[in-house]
């Protein structure tokens, strides 16, 4: 059974910055799509970003683009949300899942939950003055 696990959630300051970071301890995720979504209180959950595992290229939700950055650290294989620039209204519980490996997608990585074979349980991340 793979699980991902996600860490570095927390309290964020509007305008401050949070990097989280998602795991697959004994799987690996270098040779996996992966992306993040996020579930706001009383919401669906959403897509934020992801990334392939081709050349790392990335699709940002509009929601993401210009505040938010993914990364996979090339040894480890661990993947890193960078968010800066944090609004009130990215308070939520933030999810990685990852493809199956070596699953090829038309644009690099999945951008709807159904391309996603594993899941983490979340991170919560509150961004409050």
């Amino acid at each position: 059974q793979v699980q991902l696990v996600e860490s570095g959630g927390g309290l964020g300051q509007p305008g401050g910055s949070l990097r989280l970071s998602c795991t697959a301890p004994g799987f690996g995720l270098r040779n996996s799509a992966v992306g993040w979504f996020r579930q706001a209180p009383g919401k669906e959950r959403e897509r934020v970003t992801c990334i392939n595992d081709m050349d790392d290229n990335s699709i940002p939700a509009e929601s993401a683009k210009g505040r938010f950055a993914i990364s996979r650290d090339g040894v480890t294989g661990t993947v890193f949300l960078q968010m800066d620039s944090l609004k009130p209204e990215d308070t939520g519980v933030y999810y990685c899942a990852a493809a199956a490996p070596e699953t090829h997608f038309v644009y690099g990585c999945p951008t709807y939950e159904a391309g996603y074979k594993y899941w983490g349980q979340g991170t919560q991340v509150t961004v409050s003055s």
